[in-house]
């Protein structure tokens, strides 16, 4: 008995022991929880307490859509360019508790006070206005069995058979229900559409177009009885300048343009806000566009907002400085559209209709002016009118004529197929069953030198570097094979002047030209004197740049400075950032040979047999520059014309001659039909154009002008003509 009583005392003991090392195990596994679930808290709370709490103050904070004005846009010497006109708005905030109701209230309210437009409204919104204004007449245009019928349609979603039956009230709405609005519910319904057009939190302009003082001031007495309405200062983006470079915003009625939505509204924006639409409005849309307010709404349990706190105040856009000089830019616009009017009432002009001018710094890229000129037809009065194309000078590309040849010799130069000093015969050649020539040697032979070859524009002296560097053996009368691959040498060599290729200037949309697909010797020796591929008028000034600054290619610009807004109205706010001078590349050609081709430049001005001699005649500068002829054939806007024979003039150069600070292009396309006889516009507007730039010079330094950033701020040069 005695035994087995303990056995029975084993047992228990064991079993206690068994369950004290169970709850051993079992605190100790609390205890581990515990820890980690602290630990984890800590880790929140301490490492990622930062993170969370942005996150929660992202989703809190919101971007209002406040009016505020876009960067003003500037000349080089402070003359304002693209300004912000103020005016007085009227505008309606909705929360996310808002409900159509309350809206429609306001908006009867808004109607007793002010006068609204109502062509914009549409027959969407009349049908939407109808339903809101008779919601039981609009139920029982879809009966109870065809809702039935479709809510049981298995095929559709409960939310797509919502959309069905409002679909199909909507359809059943009566033309005469539709037009049975009164006037006055009209005018309601065109605040009410625009009150329903904007975003939770973010203001709508209910009305900013001719708001007179008696409306801003009635509806400002009452706001305390108008929730979400506010009185407030719009703008206008107002263009001092005809240039279209200058670019145009959209407006807040047409928002966004749909091909760019998705793009604008992953950066934050919403869908009427203004944006650039072209130009330099939209390069630089980033600047200028400004700093919306950020505000954070404070809500109770409940969701409704009870508060609003602004976290950030809105700022206006980056002031932007261009390299134009508005002053220039005006003289030579009047300067090309004179003589584009005088050469169409001229003869053999039924083909001409545009011309370029562009002036930049070769030192550092700046444009200095960027002219266009297109002649069009008022359809009113039938007469010729000018229009700004200035961005023609960089999407539009021609047939430049002899103006290459400075580029197919220094290519000459660095492939060996010619030397500096080097001289060649001048004749007639006759490849195949084809004659080509010099303009000013037409049957005799004549030695010409490297520096003549550019100065008297030797057609031949370009042909047989053309014919080196395709390996071809020239044979009075005989065909030539060349190797193909000097069309690539020469359009390599072309590019890294910016012939052929993007000069990379700070605008949207330009244009490279056309590269001709023809193989034949003929189109090789066209190449050479700039009458196959063509080029814009930028892309020659670049060119020629980068000749004057002795082998730099610099990419045109036209910002030149970046300011913050004006503290006072009256002086250009602080210096931002200077925009540097970009390089792209230094061709391959020695100092000695780029100077070469200059001389051969200045022989064009100065030398006894050059194609411009005398055009400079008692100026009181030198330059270096260089004439172009092509034939062309035409493919412009009249195409009972196309492939008809036409003559292009171009002309480029640089000035001082020693130490350059302006470099100039200009091409007058499709000038004459007649092959033998055309005026030498070209030429002077060459003189024209210098002349102008130099007499500006001399002025300003006479009154002492200075290009300086705490320079008053000036108003454009149409504003004073005006006044």
């Amino acid at each position: 008995m005695k035994k087995q009583r303990r056995k029975a005392d084993q047992a228990k003991v064991r079993q206690r022991k068994h369950i004290a090392f169970r709850m051993n195990i079992l605190f100790f596994t609390i205890f581990v929880l515990f820890s980690l679930l602290i630990l984890r808290l800590g880790y929140l709370q301490i490492v990622k307490g930062e993170d969370y709490s942005r996150l929660l103050e992202q989703k809190e904070e919101i971007a209002v859509n406040t009016s505020v004005p876009r960067g003003k846009i500037f000349d080089r010497n402070g003359r304002v360019l693209v300004d912000n006109d103020p005016k007085n708005a009227i505008t309606y905030t909705k929360t996310n508790s808002t409900k159509s109701k309350d809206m429609l209230e306001i908006a009867e309210q808004l109607a007793d006070l002010i006068e609204q437009d109502t062509k914009r409204v549409t027959i969407g919104d009349k049908r939407d206005f109808w339903i809101l204004k008779h919601p039981d007449e609009a139920l029982a245009k879809v009966s109870k069995k065809e809702q039935a019928a479709i809510l049981n349609d298995s095929t559709l979603s409960s939310a797509e058979a919502q959309r069905a039956i409002n679909k199909l009230t909507r359809e059943r709405i009566t033309d005469e229900e539709i037009n049975s609005f009164s006037d006055e519910e009209l005018e309601v319904l065109a605040i009410y559409r625009e009150m329903m057009s904007g975003y939770a939190f973010s203001p709508q302009i209910i009305k900013s177009d001719g708001v007179t003082e008696e409306e801003f001031a009635a509806v400002s007495e009452r706001l305390s009885e108008l929730p979400g309405v506010d009185t407030t200062t719009d703008w206008e983006r107002v263009r001092r300048s005809d240039n279209t470079i200058l670019g145009s915003t959209t407006n807040p009625i047409e928002g966004i343009p749909k091909s760019h939505l998705n793009y604008y509204l992953a950066r934050d924006y919403s869908r009427n806000d203004r944006v650039g639409r072209s130009f330099l409005e939209q390069h630089y849309e980033e600047l200028l566009k400004g700093q919306k307010t950020v505000v954070k709404n404070v809500k109770d349990r409940t969701g409704r907002v009870i508060e609003t706190k602004t976290v950030r105040e809105g700022e206006p856009g980056k002031d932007l400085v261009l390299s134009l000089d508005s002053e220039l830019q005006l003289e030579l616009e009047k300067l090309v559209s004179d003589k584009l009017l005088r050469l169409k009432a001229g003869p053999n002009s039924r083909l001409l209709d545009r011309a370029f001018l562009v002036m930049m710094d070769p030192n550092t890229g700046e444009v200095l002016s960027l002219v266009g000129k297109r002649i069009v037809k008022n359809p009113e009065t039938g007469r010729n009118e000018i229009q700004d194309f200035s961005f023609g000078t960089f999407t539009s590309a021609h047939e430049a004529g002899s103006t290459v040849k400075m580029a197919t010799l220094l290519t000459g130069y660095s492939e060996d197929a010619v030397r500096i000093g080097e001289r060649k015969i001048d004749t007639p050649l006759y490849v195949g069953g084809t004659r080509k020539s010099s303009l000013f040697n037409q049957n005799g032979s004549v030695s010409v030198s490297d520096v003549e070859a550019i100065g008297r524009s030797s057609n031949v002296y370009m042909f047989r570097i053309a014919f080196s560097l395709g390996g071809a053996t020239y044979r009075p009368g005989k065909a030539m094979r060349i190797d193909l691959g000097a069309f690539d040498t020469f359009r390599q060599s072309f590019g890294s002047f910016g012939l052929g290729t993007k000069t990379e200037i700070d605008l949207p949309g330009e244009g490279t030209g056309a590269v001709g697909t023809d193989t034949l010797t003929g189109k090789l020796m066209d190449f050479s004197i700039g009458q196959f591929d063509t080029y814009t008028t930028l892309q020659l000034a670049q060119y020629v740049s980068t000749i004057a600054n002795g082998g730099y290619r610099v990419a045109p610009k036209m910002l030149k400075e970046i300011h913050e807004p004006s503290e006072d109205g009256t002086t250009i706010g602080p210096l931002v950032e200077e925009v540097e001078t970009k390089i792209l590349n230094r061709i391959n050609n020695t100092d000695a040979e780029i100077n070469q081709v200059k001389r051969g430049m200045k022989y064009v001005y100065y030398g006894k047999n050059g194609t411009a001699r005398n055009l400079l005649a008692g100026a009181k500068y030198d330059a270096g520059g260089k004439t172009g002829t092509a034939q062309a054939d035409y493919y412009g806007d009249d195409k009972s014309q196309y492939g008809k024979r036409t003559i292009n003039l171009s002309h480029v150069g640089f000035a001082p001659f020693d130490n350059p600070e302006v470099a100039y292009a200009i091409v007058i396309p499709h000038i004459s039909t007649n092959q033998r006889k055309y005026p030498p516009a070209t030429n002077e507007l060459t003189r024209a154009a210098l002349d102008i730039y130099f007499d500006l010079k001399e002025k300003r330094l006479q009154e002492g002008n200075r290009q300086s950033v705490d320079q008053p701020i000036l108003p454009s040069l149409e504003q004073e003509l005006a006044e």
